[in-house]
């Protein structure tokens, strides 16, 4: 009895209670995590390319 008393109030929350996006709005903000997703993958991508040329001069001192 329980459960399907969770089920039927959990249908009801997210049917009823819940407001979902709309497809504009939804749209929207995955281009908004998309493009913060790539500035920040350029980012890393900038920070590994600086270290490994600094890791490069720091070898060469010892080889």
């Amino acid at each position: 009895m329980k459960l399907t008393n969770y089920f039927t109030e959990a249908y009801t929350e997210l049917v009823q209670k819940v407001s979902w996006p709309t497809w504009s709005e939804l749209r929207g903000s995955a281009v908004v995590v998309l493009i913060a997703s790539l500035i920040i993958a350029l980012l890393i991508f900038g920070i590994d390319v600086t270290f490994r040329g600094v890791m490069k001069v720091v070898y060469s001192f010892f080889y």
